[in-house]
């Protein structure tokens, strides 16, 4: 077995065009669930809040993502009651997407 070091995007291991863009939705998939999780709201009601079907949510909860923009998945969570901020800024790193928690 040969060693590889990670870049921190497991889509970009795995060589992925657009791997940034998957993080980021992957990331702000994770987010909606906690939020709902932490709220201890029922499918049925999360559903209602984020205006999707029930079985949508369920979808978006079993990791397909296939069907969600990244500007989806915000909307998801601006109507969960979350802020977002988003800032463009030079970097030294490699171009990307990277979503910041405060």
């Amino acid at each position: 077995m040969s060693k590889h070091s990670s870049t921190g995007n497991v889509f970009a291991d795995l060589g992925l065009p657009d791997a940034g863009l998957l993080k980021l939705k992957a990331d702000l998939a994770v987010k909606v669930i906690k939020v709902i999780e932490k709220r201890g709201l029922t499918q049925s009601k999360a559903s209602t809040i984020l205006g999707i079907h029930q079985p949508e949510l369920s979808r978006l909860k079993g990791g397909d993502l296939s069907h969600y923009s990244a500007e989806r998945l915000l909307m998801f969570l601006i109507r969960l009651g979350k802020a977002m901020e988003i800032k463009m800024m030079p970097s030294n790193r490699k171009p990307g997407i990277e979503l910041v928690e405060a």
